[in-house]
């Protein structure tokens, strides 16, 4: 029995295009980073990255997330309620355009500060992505004197938008959905990321209070520091820094490109120096930048220009000594920042770098220039920097050296026999029977 091998013919009608719910429930990654866990986590960060956008803005100042035992999660803010009634100006409903439409969202225009100045959310594709790739996803909202509700089923809408009259404290939204497991490879997500991800987004959103009830374990958990990233810092480096923990913020303007918009850069940097903990984290937006980028670069340049400015100013290189490297700094240094812009240009959705060029030389240059005013104001402090920062230098550089010449000792130990395989050892005493062929 022969193998058949032919192919369908590959012509005009081999192109086709996904539609609706499938553009995201076939290709989950394209919007997640991922079809597994790590999408799943992300699609929840989508949901929650709305409510902070709308606390941000000054409405609310309480985001409730619930972890089911059925892997289902529910996010409730107190703002002023997504806007879900009809849309004169696009003559569709929002909760259409929102949840059922990619690329469509009130963010678009925060530029001109239309809506959200600094928006975490973006591009309009969270909201819809994460309907669509859930097993149920349910919308309740109060605002305008009316109860909203919406229920969907594997990105398909079931009974339209209810809307009811109704008496309520304060206006909300509530969402509640179950991730996919037929999107998904696994959406069991741990109560660790929870923890993670909220305590995260208290520290760079100062005041906010975010409360994690999780049904598994019956318990619930609260993460608010009042102070932001200085209380974080403080949290971490408890009495083991060598230094007071400095704090800068500012306020600028400016453009990728002559030819970009002008946006709108707000920064804030807080650091110490400690022998026992090191910790670097980057946020834009509020969002965790695992990647770093503009102010990575940023931090690198500014950091290791001073101190080895300092350095040499101060007469602290030996004799022909190799300057400076970050990993000198890094090995002792607690530093966070926390920038926010108008115009943000993300590496991705999942939003874990940004390349802004503005963003970068403007943080470079502005904590270039707080860390000069620093060391001239500090000098007992700047000293003890300056002096740890060669000794982790100069202990590299020995570790580095002994590293090299025990390994040159071991290859030179190695005789020729058990370097080369082809070599074996004569078997024989006769010394006219014993040669060696090149």
């Amino acid at each position: 029995m022969t193998k058949d091998t032919r192919k369908t013919e590959y012509g005009n009608e081999s192109i086709s295009s996904l539609k609706g719910a499938d553009r995201v429930r076939l290709r989950p990654g394209v919007i997640f980073g991922s079809d597994g866990l790590d999408g799943c986590q992300h699609s929840f960060f989508e949901i929650l990255s709305n409510s902070i956008d709308e606390a941000r803005e000054g409405h609310g100042n309480v985001i409730e997330v619930t972890r089911f035992t059925d892997h289902s999660i529910m996010v409730q803010d107190w703002g002023r309620g997504l806007p879900v009634d009809y849309n004169t100006k696009e003559e569709r409903y929002n909760w259409e355009l929102v949840y059922c439409e990619l690329y469509a969202g009130g963010k678009y225009q925060n530029n001109s500060g239309e809506n959200y100045e600094y928006s975490l959310g973006l591009n309009g594709l969270g909201a819809c992505a994460t309907q669509y790739s859930s097993e149920y996803f349910d919308v309740t909202v109060f605002r305008d004197g009316y109860k909203y509700r919406l229920h969907f089923e594997k990105g398909e809408n079931i009974g339209g938008l209810s809307k009811e009259k109704c008496k309520y404290e304060q206006t909300s939204t509530i969402q509640k959905w179950k991730p996919d497991i037929q999107v998904f490879t696994d959406i069991s997500i741990p109560l660790e990321y929870f923890q993670t991800v909220l305590k995260k987004q208290a520290v760079v959103n100062a005041g906010l209070r975010f409360i994690l009830k999780d049904e598994e374990s019956g318990e619930t958990f609260v993460y608010c520091y009042e102070n932001g990233i200085v209380d974080y810092i403080k949290e971490i480096t408890r009495e083991d820094g060598f230094t007071e923990i400095q704090f800068y913020e500012t306020s600028t303007k400016g453009r990728d490109r002559e030819d970009k918009p002008e946006y709108k850069v707000k920064m804030q940097i807080a650091f110490c120096f400690n022998n026992h903990t090191n910790l670097l984290e980057y946020y834009h937006n509020s969002s965790f930048l695992e990647y770093g980028g503009a102010p990575d670069k940023a931090v690198k340049n500014a950091l290791v220009y001073e101190i080895d400015k300092c350095i040499k100013n101060r007469g602290k290189y030996n004799k022909d000594e190799a300057k400076i490297t970050f990993a000198d700094i890094e090995d002792s240094l607690i530093l966070v920042v926390n920038s926010f812009s108008t115009v943000t240009s993300y590496e991705n959705q999942t939003k874990k770098s940004i390349t802004n060029r503005f963003i970068q030389e403007a943080m470079t240059d502005f904590l270039k220039q707080q860390l000069e005013i620093y060391f001239i104001e500090n000098k007992i402090e700047s000293d003890k920097i300056v002096e740890q920062i060669l000794v982790n230098k100069r202990s590299r550089e020995t570790a580095e050296k002994t590293r090299i010449n025990i390994k040159k000792k071991l290859s030179g130990s190695v005789d020729i026999s058990n370097r080369v395989k082809k070599f074996v050892d004569c078997r024989t005493k006769d010394l006219l029977k014993r040669e060696i062929y090149i």
